[in-house]
């Protein structure tokens, strides 16, 4: 990735092989995420990036002394192929071929350091391997040999309002108190940056597209609150019971907890707190983070917020499907984004993307996590396919929906089609479901695939994943995928529903809406069922639809969520878009 350094690409794994002999190791693994373990990094912790080349949002390397290896998930394997250099790399899907599995094979009896700042338990665990010793690092390899390396972001700190938040953060930490004294814990460790942000009502930028900043907290049993950040940078007092540190002072807070019990999220928190609450006597309990299920369960001000985002994201969307329904032949996939961009720009509410937009056109649709770059993207062109998965951060929530286009003037091609129409009908007939509290999302998942697999088909991705409210646009604990999570749904959350199918050469077919669930009319003996509230207000283009393939109640079902965008564009767009908007949400 030659944006974030002028050092060669070539010339890096063998830079970092350069400290390994000072560092007593064979051997390194470099993870994606940074210090706060989140998906999204600044350019500073873009160290996976740096070393191989590799861009996406997921992934780790690992490189010996003679041989490397970079792993990602299936919405990467594609471009893994395309960024890095296979001459210096091997390249494997780390659900099929694990990191675990790679050691093993290839580094039997060596030292392998990994970095304790970037490593959650979880993944440390995950590594483990007969004959292989994992040795935590005193300082990164590769931050040694990135000369060049950008500086650590430290943007303004600012309040998150209460009519945006829904709830004090004093009340929040009551709460989350209340259930460390149940616990018998003395305080927990706040690692995650969203967490943090929401637990203190706090915002800021040190993340591109994530209204979050870095810092570290601590989450005591009678309710305060300890942050460390650099005081210079909130620009508004903290609320009452939260005290402020700056980072260097985090570990001699942690030795005052000699003796205690302190909580720690094994998935989320560096595995260097253990290490150092270990030196110190501190008994730990290895349990989720308290604020991640309250965080996903949107309170009616957060639900209210969401709604209120979407449907003006809505607007900015009809009027860039309009627009690319005119002008978009010829453009560029970043022409194209930069107009959608434009189009979101008009709203005063809006604060920026919630992620880099996926424009993809024609074959480059077939990447799910698709990066159009400037000088090297494709054109627009009739008769083809175009994907666009975008979202907005707005103060009170954040968007993410996907959309497939044909681009005329000829009729789709009936493979085509069909596969349109198997994604969409596993899209609604997710919508549509009802089901037990806190049923976990794996449950569901077959039904959004149920479509495609009667043709053999399928998607190589989940097909949900939570969403902040103001925070990120990827949240957990829930989800909607194959992977057992054991978070059942439950209401107040809102998720993605994105089911997919990807030719590679060919095209790329995704819709994505947003869905707040809600409880139902449906009673049972032991509680209600819950269903889901569609957010999003946006056409799903209807040239693409066999309508051979949908039943009446799919049918039915699309009529009326067209019905009800129609409804809702028409009282807020301007009049000369008001044709589009009918014919786009026209009945079947």
């Amino acid at each position: 990735m030659t944006g974030l350094s002028s050092i060669p690409l070539a010339s890096r794994p063998a830079r970092v092989r350069d400290h390994f002999d000072r560092l007593s190791i064979d051997g390194m693994i470099i993870t994606r995420g940074d210090q706060y373990l989140g998906e999204y990094v600044a350019p500073h912790s873009e160290r996976l990036a740096w070393v191989s080349g590799f861009t996406g949002s997921a992934g780790l390397a690992i490189v010996l002394r003679e041989k490397a290896c970079v792993f990602s998930d299936g919405r990467y394997t594609v471009q893994m192929d395309e960024q890095i250099d296979h001459a210096l790399w091997d390249r494997q899907h780390i659900l099929h071929e694990p990191p675990h599995a790679w050691l093993a094979q290839h580094a039997h009896g060596l030292r392998i350091g990994y970095d304790p700042h970037l490593t959650s338990e979880q993944e440390l665990s995950s590594w483990q391997v007969e004959n292989v010793t994992l040795v935590p690092v005193t300082s990164n390899p590769v931050d040694a040999a990135w000369t060049d390396q950008p500086a650590s972001p430290a943007a303004p700190i600012e309040p998150h309002p209460l009519s945006y938040a829904g709830e004090t953060s004093v009340d929040k930490r009551t709460r989350l108190a209340e259930e460390l004294r149940k616990q018998h814990q003395k305080a927990m460790v706040i690692a995650d940056c969203t967490s943090l942000a929401w637990l203190l009502n706090l915002r800021g930028s040190d993340i591109a597209m994530t209204p979050v900043a870095h810092g570290y907290g601590l989450l005591y049993d009678d309710g305060h609150a300890e942050l460390f950040v650099d005081e210079a940078r909130l620009k508004a007092p903290v609320e009452d019971g939260i005290v402020l540190y700056s980072p260097n002072q985090l570990k001699d807070r942690l030795a005052a907890l000699a003796q205690a019990v302190v909580r720690i999220d094994p998935t989320s928190t560096p595995v260097w707190f253990r290490m150092t609450l270990d030196k110190i006597g501190a008994h730990i309990k290895s349990a989720p983070d308290l604020c991640s299920l309250p965080k996903a369960i949107k309170n009616p001000t957060e639900q209210e917020g969401n709604r209120r985002a979407h449907e003006l994201d809505s607007l900015a969307l009809a009027r860039f499907l309009h627009w690319i329904e005119n002008n978009g032949v010829g453009k560029h996939e970043t022409e194209l984004a930069d107009t959608l961009e434009a189009f979101r720009a008009r709203s005063d509410d809006y604060r920026g993307p919630s992620f880099e937009t996926i424009s993809a056109a024609g074959p480059n649709g077939a990447y799910p996590h698709y990066r159009a770059i400037p000088g090297q993207d494709r054109v627009l062109e009739e008769n083809t396919v175009y994907l666009v998965d975008s979202g907005a951060q707005y103060p009170f929530g954040t968007t993410d929906i996907t959309r497939t286009l044909w681009i005329g003037p000829q009729t789709p091609p009936a493979e085509l089609k069909e596969a349109f129409t198997r994604v969409l009908k596993g899209n609604i007939t997710l919508s549509s479901q009802r089901f037990p509290n806190k049923t976990p999302g794996h449950r569901l998942d077959s039904l959004a695939r149920a479509s495609l697999w009667n043709a053999g088909l399928d998607f190589d991705h989940g097909t949900g994943h939570g969403i902040g409210s103001y925070l990120s646009v990827h949240e957990g604990p829930q989800s909607i995928s194959s992977y057992p999570r054991p978070t059942g749904l439950q209401a107040g959350m809102i998720l993605s529903n994105e089911p997919g199918y990807y030719k590679q050469g060919d095209y790329g077919i995704r819709i994505e809406n947003l869905m707040l669930v809600k409880e139902s009319e449906l009673k049972s003996p032991r509680g209600p069922f819950l269903e889901f509230e569609v957010l999003t207000y946006t056409p799903i283009d209807r040239t693409l639809i066999d309508c051979s393939l949908l039943s009446e109640t799919e049918r039915q079902w699309l009529n009326q969520y067209h019905k009800k965008v129609e409804t809702h564009l028409l009282t807020r767009l301007e009049e000369e878009l008001h044709p589009w908007v009918k014919n786009a949400c026209a009945p079947l």
